[in-house]
């Protein structure tokens, strides 16, 4: 277990954890923005709150692969992105639970999914952020 605890806590490990967030936030940014009416057919979510999330993921995800892709990873940058991730992962949470957004069955899946997956990739960068000492240079 402490191998895989090395391997996490490494700049590597970081970067790469960063370039799958930006890919992701990316592409999710992309396909809200510009398909918000069909993802509104298949989900029942607003097609302004689709394309308003999209155009918010857009410079999130140049954020992130720009943090990715700096010589030395600036940690203040790291720790803003983990805030944005936590902040998106409560709001998505928040807005099913209160009724704001009221999707169908599909839609409520992929918002709570894609919670998750925002919630997993911010405590893994966090993990990898917590020990500046262990990352390799």
């Amino acid at each position: 277990m402490s191998n895989l605890v090395s391997i996490i806590r490494t700049e590597a490990f970081l970067r790469r954890i960063l370039v799958l967030d930006g890919a992701v936030s990316l592409v999710s940014g992309a396909a809200m923005l510009l398909g918000a009416q069909v993802l509104t057919s298949l989900t029942a979510i607003d097609p302004a709150v689709l394309r308003g999330a999209g155009a918010i993921l857009l410079p999130f995800a140049a954020l992130v692969l720009w943090t990715a892709s700096r010589n030395t990873v600036p940690v203040w940058a790291v720790w803003t992105i983990i805030g944005i991730n936590v902040l998106w992962t409560v709001e998505s949470v928040v807005s099913l639970a209160t009724g704001w957004l009221a999707p169908n069955a599909l839609g409520t899946a992929v918002v709570i999914v894609q919670a998750v997956a925002v919630a997993i990739l911010a405590e893994l960068e966090m993990i990898a952020v917590r020990r500046p000492a262990q990352r390799a240079a």
